[in-house]
């Protein structure tokens, strides 16, 4: 346990602003953001700037106090939880939350790590610009959380996981040295890359401070649309037909399922289905200008979409004939997790496998773990184009115990459905990071050279073993 002389020391470093200490306010922030995992911490550090960060991560390198970074926490697999014995401090982030610089003519901004994601947008916005990354959770999420993850999101097709949008990174060291690595440099052969290093390493190679973020342009116009398809494949082909006539200016193509569709309009008040026709599988598409040239984006939309038609691809269609049209299709994408979650008892996989492989896996995938578990149902959605769809297996019906359910089939489900994904040559974490929650698995099924570089790589930054413990790293017996 961590005494109160040590917690006397950050108050003398940081003020009492900067050490929260009330159970009550140290409560919203020990449990993560789906409350299976729960912790406990004495107190809460929030330091204000670099420097502070700094020197708080070096004065618990002398006490031997580990740390867990964290902002928003919403970590989907427990990766910002304390360990539940109380041997950690929580680190906020969230006290460090200025946008220190954004430029237009750069298309750059550098935002520190308590930035929330939907600041983030408004501000690129008023500048004529966007972040082109955007998640369910983008008024909570911060970038410090989103870098330490490698967050995805549903623009990933065009624009990649936040490791394609960090131009940049400022972070602490846990010997409490600065990495200052916010130049946004095209070209540097310094050896080995620090800054990919710590993007998705989930707080446990180092501190991210600050992030510099490659905006792009803003939107001048777009086309929103929905397509009932028959099968998973036809969507993929409706994708490959898209691309060919649309190049890049898809912003996001994500595919549904009729069952999951259907969770959102009986769940979700005042949402309707966009097509007429119930088809099995559902494609949202989103194609996008920076400028205004002609034709637009929905006279090229609808010129795909009658070729999709014309070659028995697309069943039934819609294209938004506003923005309000163009929101509401967009709002049942995002109400998929509320939905689903509403529906009982579910284990959520964040898997991606080849998009090639993707529309059998998901039929496939499905079949096999309802035959398996019998009375479960299983289904997916998500990022089709990029290989990464959210598998769920729901508990029979009429399952009122979650926990108890869970821990009497979550192991086996859990093994069941990765043995899939990586038979299949996939990844059991596609956007969401490994955390706790798949901390075990990741040793089972990871190879024994990814492991070693792992914990080499983790003893080499962290020898004392105090960043954010107990997570991504496979424990000993565990890989």
């Amino acid at each position: 346990m961590i005494g109160q002389d040590s917690i006397d020391r950050f108050v003398a470093l940081l003020g009492p602003k900067g050490v929260v200490t009330d159970p009550d306010d140290i409560a919203p922030w020990v449990s993560d953001w789906r409350g299976r995992y729960h912790g406990a911490a004495v107190a809460i550090l929030s330091p204000a700037s670099t420097q502070e960060v700094a020197a708080t991560v070096a004065l618990a390198a002398e006490l031997g106090v580990a740390l867990v970074p964290q902002g928003g926490n919403t970590s989907m697999v427990g990766g910002a939880t304390p360990p539940a014995d109380g041997s950690a401090l929580i680190l906020s982030l969230r006290r460090m939350n200025r946008i220190r610089s954004l430029s237009p003519d750069d298309n750059l901004a550098v935002c520190e790590a308590g930035v929330i994601l939907s600041i983030l947008h408004d501000a690129a916005e008023e500048a004529g610009r966007r972040f082109p990354l955007s998640l369910g959770a983008k008024g909570s999420a911060t970038i410090g959380g989103l870098v330490s993850t490698n967050a995805g999101g549903t623009q990933v097709l065009r624009h990649g996981t936040m490791r394609a949008l960090v131009e940049g990174i400022e972070a602490v060291l846990p010997d409490g040295s600065i990495f200052d690595g916010l130049d946004a440099l095209k070209k540097d052969n310094r050896g080995y890359d620090i800054k990919q290093l710590l993007i998705g390493a989930e707080g446990t190679l180092g501190v991210v401070t600050a992030a510099s973020l490659r905006l792009a342009p803003a939107i001048a116009a777009r086309a929103v649309g929905w397509v009932g398809v028959q099968t998973p494949a036809d969507a993929l082909a409706l994708l490959r037909l898209a691309e060919t006539m649309l190049g890049d200016s898809i912003e996001g193509f994500e595919v549904i399922a009729d069952e999951t569709l259907g969770f959102v309009l009986g769940h979700i008040p005042g949402t309707r289905s966009p097509i007429e026709t119930r088809t099995p599988w559902h494609v949202l598409i989103e194609v996008d200008h920076a400028d205004l040239s002609e034709p637009g984006p929905s006279d090229r939309l609808e010129t795909a979409l009658a070729e999709a038609f014309e070659r028995g691809i697309a069943v039934d269609a819609a294209i938004a004939a506003n923005e309000a049209q163009a929101e509401a299709f967009w709002r049942i994408r995002e109400s998929l997790s509320e939905s689903e979650k509403a529906q009982g008892p579910a284990l959520q996989y964040d898997i991606s496998v080849p998009v090639a492989k993707m529309p059998a896996f998901m039929i496939e995938a499905a079949q096999a773990a309802e035959r398996a578990f019998p009375g479960t149902t299983a289904s997916s959605f998500g990022h089709l184009g990029d290989g990464n769809v959210h598998f769920h297996v729901r508990a029979p019906k009429g399952t009122s115990d979650s926990p108890a359910w869970i821990a009497a089939q979550g192991q086996a489900i859990n093994a069941f459905v990765h043995d899939a994904v990586v038979a299949a040559g996939g990844s059991i974490s596609a956007e969401h990071g490994i955390g706790q929650m798949k901390r075990a698995e990741l040793g089972r099924l990871a190879s024994p050279a990814r492991i070693s570089a792992l914990r080499a790589i983790k003893a080499a930054f962290d020898p004392m073993g105090l960043f954010n413990p107990g997570k991504l790293i496979p424990l000993p017996g565990e890989g």
